[in-house]
Protein backbone atom coordinates (compact mmCIF):
# COMPACT_ATOMS: atom_id res chain seq x y z
CA UNK A 1 0.00 0.00 0.00
CA UNK A 2 1.38 3.39 -0.98
CA UNK A 3 2.04 6.14 1.50
CA UNK A 4 -0.37 9.09 1.55
CA UNK A 5 -0.19 12.71 2.64
CA UNK A 6 -3.15 13.97 4.64
CA UNK A 7 -4.60 17.47 4.96
CA UNK A 8 -2.18 18.33 7.78
CA UNK A 9 0.46 18.96 5.07
CA UNK A 10 1.88 22.48 5.25
CA UNK A 11 3.64 22.30 1.85
CA UNK A 12 7.06 22.80 3.41
CA UNK A 13 8.84 20.87 0.65
CA UNK A 14 10.83 18.56 2.91
CA UNK A 15 9.56 15.27 1.48
CA UNK A 16 10.00 15.34 -2.33
CA UNK A 17 13.78 15.26 -2.17
CA UNK A 18 13.73 12.11 -0.06
CA UNK A 19 11.61 10.07 -2.46
CA UNK A 20 13.77 7.70 -4.56
CA UNK A 21 11.05 7.29 -7.20
CA UNK A 22 9.95 10.93 -7.54
CA UNK A 23 6.44 9.94 -6.48
CA UNK A 24 5.83 13.14 -4.49
CA UNK A 25 4.66 16.31 -6.20
CA UNK A 26 3.11 19.58 -5.17
CA UNK A 27 -0.65 19.48 -5.46
CA UNK A 28 -3.42 21.93 -4.70
CA UNK A 29 -2.44 23.32 -1.29
CA UNK A 30 -0.50 20.23 -0.24
CA UNK A 31 1.91 17.64 -1.57
CA UNK A 32 0.60 14.37 -3.00
CA UNK A 33 2.06 10.90 -3.52
CA UNK A 34 1.50 9.05 -6.79
CA UNK A 35 0.44 5.57 -5.65
CA UNK A 36 1.66 4.02 -8.90
CA UNK A 37 5.21 5.32 -8.31
CA UNK A 38 5.37 4.83 -4.51
CA UNK A 39 7.38 1.74 -3.53
CA UNK A 40 6.32 1.92 0.14
CA UNK A 41 9.88 2.54 1.36
CA UNK A 42 8.90 5.15 3.97
CA UNK A 43 11.87 7.45 3.31
CA UNK A 44 9.57 10.47 3.15
CA UNK A 45 7.69 10.01 6.43
CA UNK A 46 10.45 10.98 8.90
CA UNK A 47 11.10 14.24 7.03
CA UNK A 48 7.60 15.60 7.63
CA UNK A 49 7.57 18.12 10.50
CA UNK A 50 3.80 17.77 11.01
CA UNK A 51 3.57 13.97 10.54
CA UNK A 52 1.20 14.32 7.57
CA UNK A 53 2.68 11.31 5.73
CA UNK A 54 1.09 7.99 6.61
CA UNK A 55 1.85 4.47 5.47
Amino acid sequence: MAYTINDDCISCGACPGECPTDAISEGNGKYTIDADKCIDCGACAPTCPVEAIKG
